[in-house]
């Protein structure tokens, strides 16, 4: 197999969406590029709403609540912000085999590592993306998502990626339908939620153990310096 360089990265604050936006779309070209490694990146987003390829405009319930971003990944509308860490993972799939669902598989896997590490039991669902825990105290047959994952490929280099509810606001994802699903069983949940309380800085290294596991190695390197997107 080629010899794949993975960096990892971890900001600090608020990360600006359209900026965050603009360097995965360079990053992502570089790398097809054969121009620059591999990376993944840790950070947060101040609210927002973003909108996926599949986001129907009625399961925006409250337009003015936050600013709203096109986002250009799969999937439907979602929720960024404090508390909630998103992980933008930008792989070269051409090394990695060319298997998007292989690929999809490993992000949940990812995540599924991460979260046992806290005593969480999560698991897939074939009909729902993301990474959902049993919810037994609701009542018979409910469930809540606890990481979104929302991914685009181009030239075979991911770019977006997931987000995982450690602590944030969870009335936030009033403003609309998560991820489209309506249904009253199936609601959202945090770490802090289900009374595990842990920072940012811990789940990241949760994350750094899983994906080492998951995906291989990794160098840890400063966050990207960016600047207005064009």
């Amino acid at each position: 197999m080629t010899e794949i360089r993975t960096e990892w990265a971890v900001s600090e604050g608020f990360v600006p969406y359209p900026e965050a936006v603009a360097f995965m779309e360079q990053r992502a070209a570089a790398i097809a590029a054969g121009e620059a490694d591999e990376l993944v990146w840790m950070l947060e987003h101040a609210p927002l709403y973003t909108a996926g390829t599949s986001a129907k405009i009625e399961d925006l319930k409250d337009p003015e609540r936050f600013p709203v971003f096109e986002a250009g990944r799969g999937g439907e509308y979602t929720y960024h912000g404090p508390g909630q860490r998103v992980g933008y993972v930008m792989l070269d799939l051409t090394k990695r085999g060319r298997d998007a669902r292989k690929f999809v598989r490993g992000l949940e896997d990812w995540i599924i590592g991460a979260l046992d590490q806290f005593g969480v039991e999560s698991d897939r669902r074939c009909e729902r993306v993301g990474v959902w825990v049993n919810r037994p105290d609701k009542g018979e047959g409910y469930e809540d998502k606890i990481a979104a994952i929302g991914v685009r490929l181009r030239r075979w280099v991911s770019f977006h990626g997931i987000a995982l509810n450690v602590s944030p606001d969870l009335s936030h994802f009033e403003g609309i339908t998560p991820c489209g699903i309506d249904d009253p069983r199936y609601g959202v949940t945090s770490l802090a939620d289900l009374g595990i309380e842990e920072s940012l800085a811990d789940t990241d290294q949760a994350f750094l153990k899983s994906f080492q596991t998951v995906f291989g190695p990794v160098e840890q390197v400063a966050p990207p310096r960016l600047t207005e997107p064009a």
